[in-house]
């Protein structure tokens, strides 16, 4: 569990916010833990003494996500055959889509991904100007629990790059990754009026 943003565009950090009466980091804690073995927290180094009563271990963060990622690998047991990362800024992953992402590597792939489909038109913009208009048919707009085979997302970090997701590094480095149905409702918190 990715917990170790520091949270720029909301104004702090969004996974200690309360939300319907718990923290925003409790609640992807309850969704991780109902289809985990175990569960490693990685959170800002000055958050390591608080509660985090459904983690097996809290672990401190680095100055990326990646890094931060690497930190909680660091202490997933080296027997792990399958590694869910999941971002705390998405506490409304319901266990089912944990269970998706799981099976789908368990049925081969090196990494799963929830994906939903891109009902805007998406245009690609160079300094200021759209140089192409992308088939939205052919996009979707990822989401974590992203869950991977232990060997392929440790095999994708060893050399400490750096990427907005997990599966991208493990796309990479050549890896097999899929899509599995994501789950509008699995919003990310990125901005106050995001906890609503």
């Amino acid at each position: 569990m990715v917990a170790g943003g520091r949270g720029a565009r909301f104004g702090g950090p969004k996974q200690f916010e309360r939300l319907e009466g718990r923290r925003v980091v409790d609640w992807a804690l309850a969704a991780s833990r109902s289809v985990a073995a175990g569960v490693v927290l990685v959170v800002p180094a000055d958050h390591l003494g608080d509660e985090a009563p459904a983690a097996d271990v809290v672990v401190a963060g680095g100055a990326t996500r990646s890094a931060s990622v690497r930190a909680g690998l660091a202490a997933v047991p080296v027997d792990a055959g399958v590694i869910v990362v999941h971002d705390a800024a998405r506490p409304f992953a319901r266990p089912a889509l944990f269970e998706a992402v799981v099976a789908a590597v368990r049925a081969g792939a090196d990494g799963a991904v929830p994906g939903v489909p891109v009902t805007d038109t998406i245009k690609r913009v160079v300094a200021g100007q759209v140089v192409a208009t992308l088939d939205r048919d052919e996009l979707v707009a990822v989401q974590t629990p992203q869950a991977f085979a232990a060997a392929a997302l440790r095999r994708a970090h060893a050399e400490a790059p750096e990427a907005t997701d997990d599966a991208a590094l493990v796309e990479a480095a050549g890896g097999r990754v899929v899509v599995v149905a994501g789950d509008p409702a699995n919003a990310k918190i990125t901005r106050r009026a995001d906890l609503g």
